[in-house]
């Protein structure tokens, strides 16, 4: 295997941890790149039912060597309790790095964005509010506390009092919080970080090994393109890059290290939280769709919204991430319909847009277009050749991959590791 990108070609929640769960069984290190603990990767292997989100989906390979890069956020007390978990449940993390220079989310980053999401009231976004987009914002600003500020304990515990004191005045004064509690949960986030020692290591140098030694190693991105801070659906987005061009920055390799850049899609379209979503559905049929594919957020159990899936995003997911191969998910939840939409273009006033429209008012008042395909029936959950699905199945992914202009290399046909069908 090659060094690949993974990368959500939706709005998150497409897939990505089984995919490299079932891929990391041939490779030899897996690499977080980007987001935080408001990501969730859902695994279920021979181990049994995992639900990650800030350990790399690759941790249940015991030969398989975990990265947290530079570009994730790390919540120490989110992080100490999933590592506790996996290792209750007989999963090493012996193998697991975090990048020294990976930025820390404290409790008042929390706390900050709790209370700035309730401002806005009908404007919210639709944050997680677990202190990730503040955690970048300092980091940005330069007053951010990093991994490997752990290192040095005297001048750890200065940043944190430093940063603490002025977010509390913050927090008090513009927001009217009660801070009183704020030094005890810094303090209790320092002892969960102190922990983490053993963990950190200069990932960059570590990953250029690899590439070195001719290793195969799989870059994992967290939620999907369409929740990009740059190339997404903004504001109602994410606060990093899940595209795959920030694997390199989120992780201290060149781009020409870059082999394959996989896109994960669902055979549908699901959404969590705020933000325009052309091709939802508000009828039964959405609501098959989220009950057939248990659409609930990893995180935050959510329920998320569904509808069919839209290939102008897909389209765009693949020119910008540079797609060479598409990973189509959740077949099995067509099942049994009678005719499955699809939208091909998007109608706004007299406009008629096939590719990503321009403008985010266009894009917010984009009206599908819709053309529907045959379905089938009987389940699929057990089929693992192409030649072995139903032919209207078939078609299906045939017109998906036509209109994508990027091949099919996997298909999932349920939950478990086994349950798919390679064509690469």
């Amino acid at each position: 295997m090659p060094v690949t990108v993974i990368v959500g070609a939706q709005w998150g929640d497409e897939g990505k941890g089984k995919v490299v769960d079932l891929l990391a069984e041939e490779a030899q290190v897996v690499v977080r790149y980007q987001g935080g603990n408001n990501a969730g990767h859902t695994i279920e292997n021979e181990r049994g039912h995992f639900a990650l989100h800030l350990v790399p989906s690759g941790i249940c390979n015991p030969d398989t060597l975990a990265v947290i890069g530079n570009g994730v956020v790390v919540d120490p007390s989110a992080l100490r309790l999933e590592i506790d978990e996996l290792e209750t449940k007989g999963v090493s993390t012996a193998n697991l790095k975090i990048s020294g220079n990976a930025h820390l989310i404290m409790p008042y980053h929390i706390l900050l964005d709790k209370v700035r999401e309730t401002s806005l009231g009908s404007k919210k976004i639709g944050t997680t509010k677990r202190g990730i987009g503040p955690a970048y914002a300092d980091k940005m600003a330069r007053v951010g506390i990093r991994m490997q500020d752990l290192l040095d304990e005297k001048i750890f515990h200065q940043k944190v009092q430093a940063a603490m004191r002025s977010k509390a005045d913050i927090l008090r004064l513009v927001y009217d919080q009660n801070v009183s509690g704020l030094e005890a949960d810094c303090d209790r986030y320092l002892q969960m970080a102190e922990t983490l020692r053993p963990y950190i290591a200069d990932t960059s140098l570590l990953l250029w090994r690899a590439v070195r030694a001719g290793q195969s190693i799989l870059f994992e991105g967290a939620q999907g393109t369409m929740l990009d801070i740059d190339h997404g659906t903004y504001p109602f987005v994410t606060s990093s890059n899940p595209v795959a061009g920030f694997a390199c920055v989120g992780s201290g390799i060149g781009p020409t290290s870059i082999d394959e850049v996989w896109g994960i899609c669902k055979a549908y379209c699901t959404r969590v939280g705020e933000g325009p979503f052309p091709s939802e559905l508000f009828n039964e049929t959405g609501r098959y769709l989220r009950d057939q594919g248990h659409e609930y957020g990893t995180t935050t159990g959510r329920e998320r919204r569904c509808g069919w899936l839209d290939l102008v995003a897909l389209r765009y997911a693949v020119r910008v991430n540079g797609l060479t191969g598409l990973c189509i998910t959740k077949l099995d939840v067509l099942n049994g319909l009678d005719e499955i939409g699809v939208c091909t273009s998007y109608r706004c006033g007299t406009d008629s847009y096939v590719e990503m429209p321009p403008h985010q008012s266009t894009f917010h008042h984009a009206t599908p277009v819709y053309e529907k395909l045959p379905g089938w029936k009987g389940d699929i959950s057990g089929v693992r050749r192409w030649d072995d699905l139903p032919h209207e199945a078939q078609a299906y992914l045939e017109r998906v991959q036509d209109e994508a202009g990027c091949p099919i290399v996997l298909v999932s046909v349920g939950p478990h590791r086994d349950q798919t069908i390679r064509t690469d």
